[in-house]
């Protein structure tokens, strides 16, 4: 009589916590990780620009805080706080993305490159960075990686050599 008794008691209580744990408000992954809306200054969304012909699109904190977590897990090794350890000549700073051929500080571009990695003057295929197929990373990952890259190299301190420079 005292297990059913201690039973019916366990049932009632999980009848009574279980929905107040699943019906609880979640962290707002929305809001992006504090790195994110502190130096990358996204707590709103931000365009980017997309292409070489000005079109910008619209990067939520929550789209660079992915771009971040992709980044940490797949660049960070060879591209921590943006220098380039394979050759440190060449930065993830915004100049150095730029002078790359083609140039590689849109979204678009740095896309192309991460799914085709070419050499920085863009004459011969690169084997230091490796590649990024739609099988390993969709369209929707990839973008929001190169997002993060493109807006730590605008807004975070000391992102790449560019910034030791200054």
């Amino acid at each position: 009589m005292l297990h059913r008794s201690v039973f019916v008691c366990f049932l009632l209580g999980m009848l009574i916590i279980l929905p107040l744990v699943l019906l609880a408000p979640q962290p707002v992954l929305a809001a992006g990780d504090s790195y994110v809306n502190r130096y990358l200054e996204a707590s709103e969304p931000v365009p980017l620009e997309l292409d070489s012909q000005g079109n910008t699109r619209l990067f939520s904190a929550q789209d660079l805080s992915a771009g971040k977590v992709l980044f940490e897990q797949s660049c960070m090794n060879c591209h921590v706080g943006g220098a380039n350890l394979p050759d440190p000549t060449i930065s993830l700073s915004l100049a150095d993305l730029k002078g790359a051929t083609p140039p590689r500080n849109n979204i678009n571009s740095l896309v192309a490159f991460l799914r085709e990695p070419m050499t920085y003057d863009g004459t011969e295929e690169s084997f230091w960075c490796r590649q990024v197929p739609e099988s390993w990373m969709p369209q929707a990952e990839i973008e929001n990686l190169a997002a993060f890259v493109i807006r730590a190299a605008q807004k975070a301190p000391a992102w790449g050599v560019e910034n030791f420079e200054s």
